[in-house]
């Protein structure tokens, strides 16, 4: 006989996977408008407020990408789904709006960080990745993406477009962080083509003076085929995946 939490689990599986291949259908469908192979687009999860077995069932459904926004609720819910999924060879992303006092335990836990969006921040990880360096509880620097500004509100977070340039230089110079890209979110109002037109044409500049930083964090649910038609490498999807508000899971 199955247990409650043994049912209650297994609806939720159910949910996810048809959420999931949903979305994976509507970044098929992105990709070949754009003239693009769906394999150059890769999947977020954004679980910020879900539990930790959402993930790990997303996990067995073949996610390898996660991200959180709030430090200290991922830093729990990454001990967790280790306990979960325990072998799980998963990444964990922050995506959040980042105080330089927690970069050290940011450290200990992400594997991607893309809202570095100051000189000081970036100093800030680096010194904490180094830490956790030297300490053993990270194996490898910690991954970087610049994120842009696209509106000029200042309480959204994000370097201001004319600013990428020397924040780009000055990170590249770190050997316990690495540059990989950039990321924005899509103002609230306005056209998302021509946000997304504008960071495309931030990270191909980017590209020419640092060729690895090729990765282009762009795109939610709700546009997600604009970001994919103007270069996005990778988009954030929480409420496409999870639904609009916390599930209790197991």
């Amino acid at each position: 006989m199955t247990s409650p939490d043994g049912e209650l689990n297994e609806r939720r599986r159910v949910e996810l996977e048809k959420s999931l291949r949903e979305v994976r259908e509507r970044i098929d469908a992105a990709c070949r408008a754009a003239g693009r192979r769906p394999d150059d687009v890769g999947l977020l999860a954004v679980t910020k407020t879900f539990p930790a077995g959402d993930a790990a069932l997303l996990s067995d459904l073949g996610l390898t990408e996660f991200a959180e926004n709030r430090e200290q609720e991922a830093r729990a819910k990454v001990a967790e789904f280790g306990a979960l999924r325990p072998h799980a060879n998963v990444r964990w992303h922050m995506v959040g709006q980042l105080q330089r006092n927690k970069a050290r335990s940011v450290a200990r836990w992400a594997d991607v960080v893309e809202s570095v969006d100051s000189p000081r921040l970036a100093e800030a990880l680096q010194r904490a990745s180094a830490r956790a360096l030297e300490s053993g509880e990270r194996q490898e620097p910690l991954d970087v993406l610049i994120q842009v500004n696209l509106d000029g509100q200042s309480g959204r977070g994000g370097c201001s477009p004319e600013n990428v340039p020397r924040l780009a230089e000055m990170i590249s110079r770190m050997y316990e962080i690495r540059l990989r890209g950039v990321m924005a979110v899509a103002p609230l109002e306005g056209d998302p083509d021509v946000s997304f037109d504008t960071l495309l044409r931030i990270s191909e500049r980017m590209r020419q003076d640092f060729p690895d930083a090729d990765q282009v964090s762009a795109g939610m649910s709700g546009d997600l085929e604009s970001a994919i038609a103007h270069g996005s490498t990778r988009v954030r999807v929480g409420t496409g995946l999870l639904g609009g508000r916390p599930l209790v899971s197991p």
